[in-house]
């Protein structure tokens, strides 16, 4: 059995922002695999079916970013699932938007609601996927980047990176870890004027 948690924020304030990139994967899992997410037990709103015939349950915790990981250590120990199947999803400010990384394992990094699995599980080698959100632009408030509003053009980008992550999990169950990883890790390329200011900074560290 597979625990696929998803993080975010509960409510509709937040329901569109770029912090909650977790709960549209599992809402994008969800329709692909005709899976109802919306039973309420362990601090979440859960949803059980079977993706490439495993049992999956679907996680949505409900308990707001800082405190993901009561939710995730509930579900988790109840189910009594190894550390490889529980699958955690979150936004990452540090990859540029449309960005997916896929780990075996790892430290939180500065996301919050990851600080909390980590502390409330006891274990940092359980897989996770990153979905880029892009870093906050200049003068730009770190808080109003993750819980702001977003663009129309952004949020289509963000649409697109769900259904993307929600292809990865399955693979990761049909075809395991190592084969999503390589098939799914997606940096996009530097637009020219990235490239640029890269090369120009490249020769100046040179003089």
């Amino acid at each position: 059995m597979y625990v696929i948690i998803g993080l975010g924020n509960p409510g509709k304030e937040y329901e569109n922002t770029r912090h909650n990139m977790g709960f549209k994967a599992i809402d994008a899992l969800a329709d692909k695999a005709g899976i109802e997410v919306r039973k309420s037990r362990f601090h979440s709103l859960l949803g059980q079916g079977r993706i490439a015939g495993e049992k999956v349950l679907l996680v949505k915790p409900q308990t707001y970013m800082n405190r993901s990981g009561i939710a995730a250590r509930e579900c988790a120990m109840y189910y009594d699932v190894p550390r490889e199947n529980v699958i955690v999803i979150y936004d990452d400010i540090d990859l540029p938007v449309t960005a997916i990384r896929i780990r075996k394992s790892g430290g939180p990094g500065t996301h919050n609601g990851m600080k909390s699995v980590v502390q409330e599980l006891g274990i940092t080698d359980f897989p996770r996927i990153r979905i880029g959100v892009g870093a906050a632009k200049e003068n730009e408030d770190l808080v109003n980047r993750v819980i702001g509003k977003v663009p129309k053009d952004e949020q289509a980008l963000l649409r697109e990176s769900a259904e993307k992550t929600a292809d990865a999990i399955i693979d990761i169950i049909a075809a395991g870890i190592d084969n999503a990883m390589n098939k799914h890790n997606y940096t996009p390329p530097k637009k020219k004027k990235e490239v640029a200011e890269t090369a120009t900074e490249s020769e100046s560290d040179g003089k």
